[in-house]
C-alpha cells in the first residue's frame, strides 16, 4: 500500500499532560508503518462534553502511513494503553487520547471496530479544528468538501482554545 496522509488528534488532561503528548508522538513515530511529518502547536482547551474536569492539552499531528484505517485505530489504541490510559466514562478525564481525524480524503465507517472517519464530531470541536487548521488549513472535510480553515473559523467554543506551547519536538526519523 502506498503511504497516505493522516491527521491524528492527541489530548491529555491528567498527569504531566505535555509529557503524555510527547510520549504518544514518540510511540506513533516508532511504528515502522508511520512517519510523523509535523505537529501543530499545543493548545490548552476547556473540557468538552463532561466539563467538571481539568483542562486539556491538545495537538494534531500529520503523518504518512501505510496502515489501513482499522490497523491505524489499533495502533492508536495501543499507544493510549502504553501511555497508561484507563477507560472510564465517555468524555471523562484521560492521560491520553489519540483520535483519527482524517485519513487521506476517505470516508470510512466500520462497525467493528467502531471507526468513523472523518471523526464523527470533528466539525463540532474547536480543540481539534484549531490545531488542525494550523498545520493543514487547506485540508478538506471529505463529506462536506469544506476547508478545515473555514470550519475552524465557524466552530463554537474557539475562545476556549488557547495557545500553550510550540509544537512538540518530533523524533528524528533517521537516528
Amino acid at each position: 500500500m502506498d503511504p497516505v496522509t493522516v491527521y491524528l488528534g492527541l489530548g491529555s488532561n491528567l498527569g504531566q499532560r505535555d509529557d503524555n503528548l510527547g510520549q504518544a508522538v514518540e510511540l506513533l513515530a516508532a511504528s515502522p508503518q508511520m512517519r510523523i511529518v509535523r505537529s501543530s502547536s499545543i493548545y490548552e482547551t476547556d473540557p468538552w462534553g463532561y466539563t467538571d474536569q481539568p483542562p486539556f492539552l491538545n495537538c494534531v499531528v500529520e503523518a504518512q502511513t501505510t496502515l489501513a484505517p482499522a490497523p491505524l485505530l489499533e495502533l492508536a489504541k495501543d499507544v493510549e494503553q502504553t501511555v497508561g490510559r484507563q477507560h472510564n466514562f465517555r468524555w471523562g478525564p484521560r492521560l491520553i487520547d489519540v483520535d483519527i481525524l482524517l485519513y487521506a480524503d476517505q470516508i470510512v465507517s466500520i462497525a467493528d471496530p467502531d471507526l468513523q472517519i472523518p471523526h464523527a464530531r470533528l466539525t463540532d470541536r474547536a480543540f481539534v479544528l484549531t490545531p488542525l487548521s494550523e498545520i493543514a488549513p487547506q485540508a478538506r472535510h471529505p463529506a462536506s468538501g469544506r476547508p478545515v480553515a473555514s470550519l475552524a473559523r465557524q466552530v463554537k467554543g474557539a475562545e476556549g482554545v488557547k495557545l500553550w506551547a510550540p509544537p512538540p519536538v518530533l523524533p528524528d526519523p533517521n537516528p
